[in-house]
């Protein structure tokens, strides 16, 4: 892999590239671009899933990417994430091949499952992806449960290891509790938690308790609510990168407020997945590695913490699906 970009280790010794491209809300039109464009730039890690609906449309960059001989498979490290409707160990492996056949790969780098929610099975081709609704023509469509304990899921997971496909496996949106758990139950602990983080989320002590645990963390929405705002799940008034603190820091350093959340996200001993569509913000995004803030900086930063979280199913399920849905209670 290359080290353009630098790079977390995992407990197996794999690097885990420091920056990396979410693919969260890209347009399915843009994405090939957007991928191939990323790639081109310099970007090593991307951020894919079921549930974005463009893994197809990703695949594609990443081929012509291959093709001109702008990377190599090898270089790259891709992350896909199994959906909440997969979660019945019979399930889990054709997901996983679903993506990688989309994604045109042999194999995922990382395999991560993406919420710790249970929803009824959706055959693929009835709809793929398929989303929060169990069937979006009901009278009143909603999110239909079927409960899986989360040890026979992540079973199927490690097989999906065993049988060359992913080569790490790994856990979004779990706290603490869940963690332990998932611990005791499997001799294969998670490589990688991926959890929403930002300076108005630092979720310190979830980070502390997965550095002791040789849990590495990524952390998506690294800029906070600009990707809420569309969806009507923050106001431009929570902006992070409008706050004084961050502004002054960034004019210190004659760098965008951007680029020092994120350098502020990496720094912390974290990779970061931000999202854009733009080749001078992709080129901005990456461009952190020379930055250095002082402990005075990061402290300021942090102080912004106000456990403020866009992305909660608590939230959004019921406003947006019909269904009362806390995971994080």
């Amino acid at each position: 892999m290359s080290d353009a970009v630098p790079s977390f280790s995992l407990r197996s010794g794999s690097k885990i590239p420091s920056v990396g491209l979410g693919l969260w809300k890209i347009d399915q039109d843009a994405t090939a671009g957007v991928v191939r464009d990323a790639i081109k730039v310099g970007y090593r890690h991307l951020d894919a899933a079921c549930d974005y609906g463009n893994e197809k449309q990703a695949g594609e960059g990443i081929a012509s990417a291959i093709g001109d001989g702008l990377a190599s498979r090898d270089d790259l490290w891709v992350t896909s994430k199994l959906w909440n409707t997969y979660h019945r160990p019979e399930h889990v492996r054709a997901a996983c091949e679903r993506s990688l056949r989309d994604l045109q790969l042999e194999h995922l780098d990382l395999y991560l499952m993406h919420f710790p929610i249970s929803q009824a099975f959706v055959p693929f081709e009835k709809r793929y992806p398929p989303g929060w609704f169990f069937d979006p023509d009901a009278g009143e469509p909603g999110i239909k449960e079927d409960p899986v304990p989360i040890r026979e899921t992540w079973q199927a997971m490690n097989e999906l290891v065993d049988a060359g496909l992913v080569r790490e496996i790994g856990v979004c949106n779990f706290g603490t509790s869940l963690l332990r758990d998932l611990m005791a139950s499997s001799d294969t602990h998670p490589a990688v938690l991926q959890i929403e983080l930002h300076p108005y989320l630092t979720q310190n002590k979830l980070i502390r308790f997965c550095n002791e645990s040789q849990i590495h963390v990524t952390g998506f929405s690294p800029l906070g609510a600009l990707s809420y705002f569309s969806l009507g799940m923050a106001e431009p008034a929570e902006s992070v990168i409008e706050q004084p603190v961050v502004k002054e820091i960034a004019a210190n350093h004659d760098r965008t407020p951007a680029q020092i959340l994120l350098r502020w996200g990496v720094q912390r001993g974290t990779s970061v997945v931000p999202k854009t569509s733009r080749v001078e913000r992709l080129r901005e995004n990456l461009a952190i590695a020379d930055i250095a803030l002082t402990d005075d900086e990061m402290n300021a930063i942090s102080t912004l913490d106000r456990h403020r979280r866009f992305n909660d199913p608590g939230d959004f399920a019921e406003a947006a699906f019909n269904t009362f849905y806390p995971i994080y209670e």
